[in-house]
């Protein structure tokens, strides 16, 4: 549709795979920035790594899935990988300047989503247009539920785990509702570095096109005196058990990732759909994990069949729940 209307118009359009890689073929860039949603960015990076650019990364599916092998690309090209989630963006930030094994553990905060503070009985009955409303950041459809399920903090304790080489135990999760701070690192000597802003996804944007560089912003500074109390609370991982399976799915290693990934991938459009529940979710991707004959040691062909199979097995579960 909009090849047809802009026929005759001096502009290329890409769409598709082969879209896709051709504006990783562009000479005259050094840098991809990859924001697309869900499975479907791993291999625009990896086809941004091997045509020699570097990495400006939206997408943690692509470290959640198959994080070993990206990474193991990205070195052996000597390209980066700069991440412009906010959470990774912050550690990546506080880590500058200081040695990764002075690291005693690094804090992903997180707001809770909408539904902070409830008990998981509580929500049984919530729908997708309640689970859809957060509280500070304005996202798309699928991670505005991965919110609602602290899903996406499971997400990012998997992609910390890849981009920052720490082992799952010195990756922790704080519910900070106000969302001013981004993430926090604990060093040896008893330093805790943070960083803060208001919710502003430009702000990990810009710092990941420029970085070394910081460029002068033009949007709105954070005023603390204005800011007022900042709080933090402990995760509840009873009442959000995606955290629980993240953490799961990380220890397994190898092909597990992936498949908590494609299982959540198809639970979040399932109960969009209004196929299942909410509480469905963990409920669901909990079982396909279980049923997961895991490869410890995957190429690439492995986790596109194991993103594969899971959604095939979500669906198929949540069938049975109809």
């Amino acid at each position: 549709m909009l090849e047809k209307r802009l026929r005759g118009k001096k502009i290329d359009i890409y769409y598709g795979k082969a879209g896709l890689e051709a504006l990783t073929l562009i000479p005259e860039t050094d840098m991809v920035l990859n924001a697309i949603v869900g499975i479907a960015g791993l291999m625009p990076t990896i086809m941004s790594l091997n045509n020699g650019k570097a990495v400006a990364l939206a997408n943690k599916e692509t470290l959640v899935a198959a994080g070993k092998i990206v990474m193991d690309l990205a070195k052996s090209k000597n390209l980066p990988i700069i991440p412009v989630d906010s959470e990774h963006s912050a550690i990546f930030q506080c880590l500058q300047g200081n040695r990764t094994q002075d690291v005693d553990n690094i804090w992903l905060t997180a707001s809770g989503g909408p539904f902070r503070g409830l008990a998981y009985e509580e929500m049984k009955n919530k729908t997708p247009e309640e689970a859809l409303r957060h509280p500070n950041w304005k996202m798309g459809r699928k991670i505005s539920i991965d919110s609602a399920t602290m899903m996406n903090k499971g997400l990012e304790i998997i992609e910390a785990r890849m981009l920052f080489d720490l082992g799952p135990e010195k990756i922790k999760v704080l519910i900070h509702p106000q969302s001013i701070v981004h993430s926090m690192v604990e060093y040896s000597d008893g330093s805790v570095i943070a960083q803060l802003g208001y919710p502003d996804m430009r702000i990990p944007i810009q710092y990941a096109l420029t970085y070394p560089v910081r460029m002068a912003a033009i949007y709105k500074k954070l005023d603390l005196v204005k800011t007022g109390k900042l709080e933090f609370s402990e995760a509840d991982k009873e009442a959000f058990p995606c955290i629980r399976l993240a953490y799961e799915a990380l220890r397994e290693g190898g092909t597990m990732p992936a498949v908590l990934n494609g299982a959540n991938e198809k639970a979040v459009e399932l109960f969009l759909a209004g196929k299942i529940g909410f509480t469905d979710i963990p409920e669901t991707i909990e079982k396909v994990m279980d049923k997961h004959d895991l490869i410890r040691e995957p190429v690439i062909e492995d986790i596109v069949e194991a993103d594969f199979w899971a959604r095939c097995e979500e669906g198929r579960i949540s069938e049975e729940l109809a």
